[in-house]
């Protein structure tokens, strides 16, 4: 809770405040786009939203900012923010405001390697006719790794075709295994989804050995992060043809030139893109709005980033 008479926030726009239709009392609003010069608010600065796409080498401004409390981002994942926070100062990410896109996503990719739509559409361009038959959803097992809100959007939609889903988080409970059970789960499932966020327990998790476990023509999605999967070893099973997958995250990112991936065998790669959609904007308005009201209302704020895992 805060005793100040007046709360100044940094938005990424000040269209934000007609769009949310005006702050909530006490606040004020300026506008920090990421750029390396600071507002002249700086030394008043209490809750400052990022904007997307800011790199990371601008973060260090937070430690700058004396009156700094509240960090709010517009994205779920903060591995690049968490080094920046100074302490005292609270970090929130935005759980929920991607979590229908990222969904959307994790199910269309799932389709489209199953019914061999990147096939067509090669064949297609190619002016080629070549039917062939092709391999149903219903009846697959879609192994959940990191299950939380997006975990479950993407287990509402995939349980209406007939999936059955299994779900792996850092902390068991009921219907929800623990990372200890993954070397039992993953040689059951036939499609295994990553939501995991960056730590030093998920950096690298599905190696070597997390694709070895993998049954034979199985696929990989990951809409997590790109450090969480071991390019080589991925690359490795793809080339040899054992295992499929689709990408909206690699590892390097932006994926450069020439990179092995681009030819990957039995990938369907996008870049970057699953939280996207003309609804992502207005949905973290919603939740900055609700986190401001909060703030100004002394109440306990939402989506905390304390302990970090899945």
């Amino acid at each position: 809770m805060t005793t100040a008479t007046t709360i100044t926030v940094w938005l990424p726009d000040l269209g934000w405040v007609q769009a949310m239709g005006g702050l909530p009392e006490p606040m004020t609003a300026d506008v920090w786009t990421g750029d390396e010069e600071l507002p002249d608010s700086a030394g008043e600065a209490e809750i400052v939203v990022i904007p997307f796409g800011v790199p990371g080498s601008r973060l260090a401004v937070l430690g700058k900012l004396p009156k700094l409390r509240l960090v709010q981002l517009m994205s779920a994942g903060a591995e690049r923010v968490i080094p920046h926070v100074p302490p005292g100062v609270t970090l929130c990410n935005a759980r929920g405001a991607h979590d229908p896109a990222v969904a959307e996503w994790i199910m269309a990719v799932i389709l489209a390697q199953l019914r061999s739509l990147p096939g067509y559409t090669a064949a297609q361009h190619a002016g080629t006719w070549a039917p062939a038959p092709a391999e149903p959803l219903a009846g697959q097992t879609a192994l959940i790794v990191g299950y939380g809100s997006i975990g479950e959007a993407a287990e509402r939609l995939l349980v209406p075709f007939g999936v059955r889903v299994e779900r792996v988080a850092r902390h068991p409970r009921p219907g929800v295994s623990g990372p200890g059970d993954l070397p039992d789960l993953l040689p059951r499932a036939d499609i295994v989804i990553l939501l995991v966020p960056v730590t030093p327990d998920t950096t690298g998790l599905a190696g070597a050995r997390f694709l070895g476990a993998m049954r034979d023509h199985a696929l990989l999605v990951n809409a997590a992060r790109g450090a969480i999967v071991d390019t080589g070893a991925l690359l490795a099973e793809l080339t040899a043809g054992r295992l499929r997958a689709a990408l909206d995250v690699t590892d390097p990112e932006p994926l450069p030139p020439g990179h092995p991936l681009w030819s990957a065998p039995g990938l369907l790669l996008t870049p970057h893109v699953a939280g996207v959609s003309t609804q992502t904007i207005p949905r973290a308005r919603a939740i900055v709005w609700d986190q401001l009201a909060r703030y100004a209302a002394g109440q306990p704020l939402r989506n905390v980033v304390g302990e970090r895992g899945y």
